[in-house]
């Protein structure tokens, strides 16, 4: 017996309605139902990184990685609509794919991750 699959991802927020608003906004999470979303097929990971890591804010316990197609028309569309944008050509391999990470209104950092077409 194996889990199947993440089937959620829950953290607080000092205005859930207002966040929740903001990533099917700008994320395209959620929709006619803002309590369920269904992802398209693909790779998941589950990688805890080492306390000291600097790949995400030191603050912050967890980062959410999701991934996308298309990672450079999101990046466009996210910077049009004003959302800081970091990325580095070092993140990016051909063996794991194009990142970019934004933070949401309430300093949560997200990655979006675009793999590898192979």
């Amino acid at each position: 017996m194996a889990v199947a699959g993440i089937g959620g991802v829950f953290f607080r927020a000092k205005d859930p309605a207002a966040l929740q608003a903001w990533y099917r906004r700008h994320l395209g999470i959620g929709g006619e139902d803002p309590f369920h979303w269904t992802q398209t097929a693909g790779p998941a990971l589950f990688m805890p990184f080492k306390q000291d890591t600097d790949y995400f804010p030191a603050g912050k316990q967890w980062m959410i990685n999701f991934r996308v197609t298309a990672l450079a028309e999101m990046i466009a569309t996210l910077r049009s609509e004003g959302i800081e944008v970091t990325t580095h050509a070092d993140w990016d391999t051909p063996q794991t794919g194009k990142f970019a990470h934004i933070t949401d209104p309430e300093g949560n950092m997200v990655e979006l991750w675009e793999p590898p077409q192979h």
